[in-house]
């Protein structure tokens, strides 16, 4: 293992008071929840410098009633066929629906498609989330 740094970090009490709170039942301490968070963003970092091959999955959530936001949807997908691997489908509830996109691809391109999706008229939230596949490799 490499040596550890130890360094400071100044921060508003209130601040630090609701990170440790939501990271209290995940980790041991507060310094694995900031690796988690470094980790994180190196690996954004990486993938948005490096035109990359990545895999992850496209998570939204939609109002179903939303004249014309499922064909929109489908059309997108279907633009970009190679990109979506798979995907789930769930009822919330009478009017909204969730749906898990399983994605693969050219980062850039993923970005810019989700970007497009979650765009759309009566999506509700989105949010695309990925892995460096060539960092899955090296870490294997």
């Amino acid at each position: 293992m490499s040596k550890l740094k130890r360094f400071g970090v100044s921060i508003d009490k209130e601040l630090l008071d609701q990170f440790d709170a939501i990271t209290a039942d995940i980790y041991n301490n507060r310094s694995e929840a900031i690796r988690d968070l470094i980790r994180e963003k190196i690996m954004e970092h990486k993938n948005k410098e490096e035109n990359t091959e990545v895999a992850g999955t496209l998570t939204l959530i939609y109002d179903h009633y939303k004249k014309g936001l499922t064909d929109k949807m489908i059309k997108l997908q279907h633009d970009y066929h190679c990109l979506f691997k798979s995907n789930l489908h769930l009822h919330l509830n009478h009017d909204y629906c969730l749906e898990v996109i399983v994605v693969e691809g050219n980062y850039s391109k993923l970005k810019e498609i989700s970007s497009k999706i979650r765009a759309l008229k009566g999506v509700k939230h989105g949010k695309l989330v990925v892995s460096n596949l060539n960092e899955v490799e090296n870490n294997a």
